[in-house]
């Protein structure tokens, strides 16, 4: 249901601490070897509330399209700890993606110029949505310690949590539970000690009405677990649990799910995530994380961030999720959103990569691109 997006961007604290970012940053640098597409995800209809608006026949979940491949070549009980000061004030975009390599290898297309400064030259997500415990530190090491050298603020999707997707698009992950807490180990031990941003497994609690309720309660289990080890390898990691999109359920059942899975607890989270892929509006999901915080009733240091890769026209009255037409990419990627409680707007699913309708699911389609870049 998701799709792998390819680099993200650093979140900031609700009151800014870190700068807004319009970077834009060379592409000269060696490709350390290691880039995911997107992941595409279909979900169940969204359940509407009085309490939670949607639009009368609002899309499936945040998806992505086509697992993502990290290859080693190519989501108020007291006050929790302060988080993490400005080190950094800008996002890391990483040199290898898939819209990155279009631009380069067609300087001379027609649509280069709007591509290439429209969308590859910002930062976005790096998916790791393979499921390879050999080389997972090595590539999320590649990506840390890249964004280190520069002093930017890398994003991370890890997506590898079994039965993904439900079995839809998106399908696949680690075999088992056990072994996706050793893949989680073997992630944690990639981050360094700088500033990061972990999206942790998009659609993973939105999206988890295909489980048995021991299933469900063990994937939450394993979740809690992985916030926590992920905060433990590195303090200044801040993890986003997911909060599905606007239009999905309502906030308090949300929040209801979150906590069980950890995502109250200032030990495992930084937050909440939400619009992964999807296209609901940026006031929207502000209005909708706020709620969900609120009901999730945690430390007071929670926040939020936005997927606005693909939100600046809203989604569709049809409630088309599959690379609708008459889309355009949202706000920039920022850490400086002005807004209480909302982190930053990240670009967690790069656009132009397919949720399978306009190319297959996760590969980069440059008319895609370049009609969410002109409208």
């Amino acid at each position: 249901m998701v799709a792998a997006a390819s680099v993200v961007v650093a979140v900031g604290t609700a009151t800014g601490m870190l700068s807004s970012l319009d970077d834009r940053q060379g592409s000269d640098e060696a490709r350390p070897g290691l880039v995911s597409g997107s992941p595409s995800r279909s979900s169940p209809s969204p359940v509407p509330s009085a309490s939670d608006p949607a639009s009368p026949s609002a899309p499936p979940p945040a998806s992505a399209s086509a697992k993502a491949s990290v290859s080693p070549s190519p989501k108020k009980a007291g006050p929790g700890p302060a988080k993490a000061g400005p080190a950094t004030t800008r996002l890391y975009r990483h040199p290898a993606s898939q819209v990155l390599d279009w631009v380069r290898d067609h300087p001379r297309d027609w649509r280069a110029e709007v591509i290439e400064s429209r969308i590859a030259d910002r930062p976005a997500a790096v998916w790791f949505a393979d499921y390879t415990p050999g080389t997972i530190t090595s590539r999320v090491r590649a990506v840390t310690s890249g964004g280190a050298a520069q002093g930017r603020v890398p994003v991370l999707v890890p997506y590898a949590i079994p039965d993904r997707d439900c079995g839809g698009a998106s399908q696949g992950g680690a075999p088992d539970l056990g072994a996706y807490d050793a893949w989680i180990d073997r992630f944690a031990a990639g981050l360094g000690s700088g500033e990061v941003v972990v999206v942790l497994e998009p659609d993973s609690i939105a999206q988890s009405d295909c489980l048995s309720d021991a299933g469900r309660a063990d994937r939450f289990a394993a979740l809690a677990r992985a916030g926590r080890v992920l905060k433990a390898a590195n303090p200044r990691a801040r993890v986003y649990y997911d909060a599905g999109h606007s239009a999905w359920r309502p906030a308090s059942e949300q929040a209801a799910l979150l906590r069980r899975a950890g995502a109250a607890s200032a030990a495992s989270s930084d937050g909440v995530f939400s619009n992964v892929s999807n296209f609901h509006t940026t006031s929207a999901e502000i209005a909708y994380d706020r709620r969900v915080l609120d009901a999730l009733a945690g430390p007071s240091s929670l926040g939020a961030v936005i997927d606005t890769s693909r939100n600046g026209n809203g989604a569709p009255s049809d409630g088309e999720w599959c690379d609708p037409a008459g889309r355009k990419i949202g706000r920039p990627p920022s850490l400086n959103t002005g807004e209480a409680r909302i982190d930053a707007y990240l670009w967690v699913k790069l656009p132009g990569e397919s949720d399978g309708c306009r190319g297959t699911p996760g590969t980069f389609s440059p008319s895609y691109a370049y009609d969410l870049a002109s409208s």
